[in-house]
């Protein structure tokens, strides 16, 4: 698993390319200030399970955050799941998709804090071997997170187009 440190410090899988299909999903979008970032993905698995349950679709994958452009004040991101067909838009979800192709990927243990560190050594890791990552990269929420969990079983899988 590698070393666990202090409480804010996290540990990460070897960097691997790895090739997807791309994937239909149910999402929610938004651009979305920082602070105002766990209140919306809050909403949007709410909103998500209700429309989710009611039109009989099955869920493909653990939830996920896709984000577009580089990060400042704001996030435009979508928030998730790959599903097994499209969803009909209803009370703010929407049909989207995961893009197919070369991926760099990694996972990322621990709390949701150190993930700003993981997501840079991924872009390291890309831009060492001459490629070029894309605008838009995801994470998958492979631990479902809960209030009274130990943040150091949380396993976050970083997902990151590339080319070249």
């Amino acid at each position: 698993m590698g070393n666990r440190g202090s409480d804010s410090e996290a540990s990460a899988s070897e960097p691997a390319l790895v090739h997807l299909d791309p994937a239909t999903t149910a999402v929610v979008r938004g651009v979305v200030p920082i602070a105002g970032l766990r209140d919306f993905f809050d909403a949007s698995f709410g909103a998500l399970a209700r429309t989710i349950e009611a039109q009989r679709i099955t869920v493909l994958s653990p939830a996920f955050g896709l984000y577009h452009g580089s990060p400042g004040e704001t996030l435009d991101l979508e928030v998730g799941f790959v599903t097994d067909r499209a969803v009909r838009p209803e009370a703010g979800v929407v049909v989207g998709s995961l893009p197919g192709g070369r991926v760099a990927r990694l996972t990322h243990y621990g709390s949701f804090d150190g993930l700003g560190l993981s997501w840079e050594r991924l872009r390291s890791w890309t831009g060492a071997r001459g490629l070029s990552a894309g605008e838009d990269r995801w994470e998958t929420y492979v631990t479902q997170p809960s209030p009274d969990m130990d943040p150091h079983e949380l396993r976050t899988e970083l997902n990151w187009p590339v080319t070249g």
